[in-house]
C-alpha cells in the first residue's frame, strides 16, 4: 500500500508534464493539410507504381518525399503516407 500512493502521484505528473518532447511537428491546420493531402492523393491516384499488386492486400510505394502504404477494405483502399516530421491519410472508393 505504501507504494500505491507515490506511483499514482508519479502517474498524475506524467500526465500533466507529458511523456516527452518533439521537434517534429505531425499535425497542420486543415486548410493547410487539405493542399497537400489532395496533391498526395491525386499524385498516388496517378501513379502506376501505387497500384495495388494483383491478388495483395497490402503494398507500398513513394509519391514525391512520401512514403505511402495502401491496404484494401471494402470499398477500396486505405492510404497512409508519412514523410519526416508529416503524415497523411485518405480513402480512395472503387465502385
Amino acid at each position: 500500500m505504501r507504494l500505491v500512493l507515490p506511483v499514482a502521484l508519479l502517474a498524475a505528473l506524467a500526465l500533466l508534464v507529458g511523456c516527452g518532447d518533439s521537434s517534429e511537428q505531425t499535425t497542420s491546420g486543415p486548410a493547410e493539410r487539405g493542399g497537400v493531402e489532395r496533391e498526395v492523393r491525386v499524385a498516388f491516384e496517378r501513379s502506376g507504381g501505387c497500384k495495388p499488386p494483383r491478388g495483395t492486400s497490402r503494398w507500398g510505394c513513394s509519391v514525391g518525399a512520401y512514403r505511402c502504404q495502401g491496404v484494401v477494405v471494402d470499398r477500396g483502399w486505405s492510404v497512409s503516407c508519412a514523410k519526416p516530421g508529416e503524415s497523411i491519410a485518405f480513402l480512395i472508393h472503387r465502385g
